[in-house]
């Protein structure tokens, strides 16, 4: 944290002190606020050994790990931790800026991951959730959706598959519900355990047009082209690193998953390399600019999961699943009725608003940010399917438009 703070020099345009933890350098930070504050003095960056490459152009020691399958990130004594997230990193904008035009990083270590196995693992997924788990291999990648019984949405899952393992990657506000709900599944004869690794792992986001010349710069240039969702094994100083194809809000972008022993380490190299870090305010901001939905606002039992546009991660010809009867009905009989959208918006609305066309309400704000540029709004919300972006609606007093977001632009139905 100290090399961030040396990066960016002092924290600024904030109104009011903040404090927060992290895991990074396991110490308090006051952000804004009156009390003087001095950088540290710059770090040296340590010597490292490339892989095959110049000196100068690996800053970490990446490496295939010693043995050909994925390593086991299990608990160690004092290995456990409680991640916590800043909320800025002092310019927010900066922040977004770089996710659409540079590249921007993201500690998302509150995520939760579960780590599922035994021989069963492949059947057991693919039962519960909306992803065809029995056609994935070693190495490879997708998202899932878990939802009720009548296809109601819980939460998107980033999944990848691993030799001895598959991972989960869920929101944190579902990661105990859904580990508790694959659990009461688990049937007697079953080969299937689930384990939340979430406080023995750390997991970052990269974001970003640029993002494939920082793995480029780590000479890791030959993960760059892969398919989403692809990962693969790697040391760092001797710690295990996992890298996948995906940001969780975008399809480009990467994925990191690796020790706490090697995170500093890490986040240190990504940020010379020119990421620019972001807070869990400016990653909600980005979250609706993208339009994945979240639980508790997009994703809730009020919708299913083709209105909440996530179609491209529903497998259809893939046999009996949660979910999979209400799914074919849907549509057999034309059944869904409204649609997730983005919301280009004329000014500050509360989620939880009537969308209202002609003096009918059509649909409901479910979330709202503030846009890239000063002045520019942004929501999501669900609307009839009659609406279309032509229609002008109103937000209480404020003007919308229905735009679409490019998290749900991969839908296939």
């Amino acid at each position: 944290m100290e090399a961030l703070r040396s990066y960016f020099g002092p924290p600024v345009g904030l109104s009011r002190p903040r404090v927060f933890s992290s895991f990074l350098s396991g110490r308090n930070y006051r952000l804004g606020g009156a009390s003087k504050w001095s950088p540290p003095a710059r770090l040296t960056p340590p010597t490292w050994r490339p892989l095959r490459c110049a000196p100068s152009a690996l800053p970490l020691d990446v490496s295939p790990p010693p043995i050909d399958g994925d390593p086991e990130l299990k608990a160690t004594e004092g290995a456990a931790l409680e991640h916590c997230t800043a909320e800025t990193f002092g310019d927010d904008n900066a922040a977004i800026d770089a996710a659409f035009n540079g590249v921007a990083i993201m500690d998302l270590s509150h995520f939760g991951r579960l780590r599922v196995t035994g021989e069963d693992r492949f059947h057991f997924l693919h039962n519960q959730s909306t992803a065809n788990f029995e056609c994935l291999t070693e190495g490879e990648g997708c998202d899932t959706v878990f939802v009720t019984a009548t296809a109601r949405t819980i939460d998107i899952a980033y999944v990848w598959v691993m030799k001895n393992a598959i991972l989960l990657l869920v929101s944190p506000s579902t990661s105990s519900s859904i580990a508790e709900m694959l659990n009461k599944y688990i049937f007697y004869a079953d080969k299937v355990e689930v384990h939340d690794i979430t406080q023995q792992t750390c997991f970052f986001a990269l974001i970003g047009p640029k993002s494939n010349q920082v793995m480029e710069a780590l000479n890791l240039g030959h993960i760059v082209e892969q398919p989403y969702g692809t990962h693969r094994h790697y040391n760092v100083n001797g710690a295990p690193l996992t890298i996948g194809i995906g940001s969780i809000l975008s399809r480009d972008g990467f994925s990191f998953m690796l020790s706490p022993a090697s995170s500093r380490s890490v986040w240190r190299s990504l940020l010379s390399h020119g990421a620019i870090p972001m807070g869990a305010n400016a990653w909600e901001r980005l979250r609706v600019l993208k339009g994945r939905p979240a639980p508790g606002k997009e994703l809730t039992k009020d919708y299913n999961v083709l209105e909440a546009g996530l179609s491209m991660a529903v497998h259809l010809d893939k046999g009996c699943y949660k979910g999979q009867e209400t799914i074919s009905r849907l549509i057999t009989y034309n059944g869904v009725k409204q649609r997730l959208w983005g919301i280009k918006l004329s000014g500050q609305a509360a989620p939880g608003t009537s969308i209202m066309l002609d003096g009918k309400k059509v649909g409901v704000l479910t979330s709202y940010a503030l846009g890239r540029r000063d002045g520019e709004h942004l929501g999501l919300g669900y609307a009839k399917r009659h609406v279309t972006p032509a229609d002008e609606v109103f937000i209480g007093d404020v003007k919308g438009t229905l735009v679409d977001v490019s998290f749900l632009s991969y839908t296939k139905l």
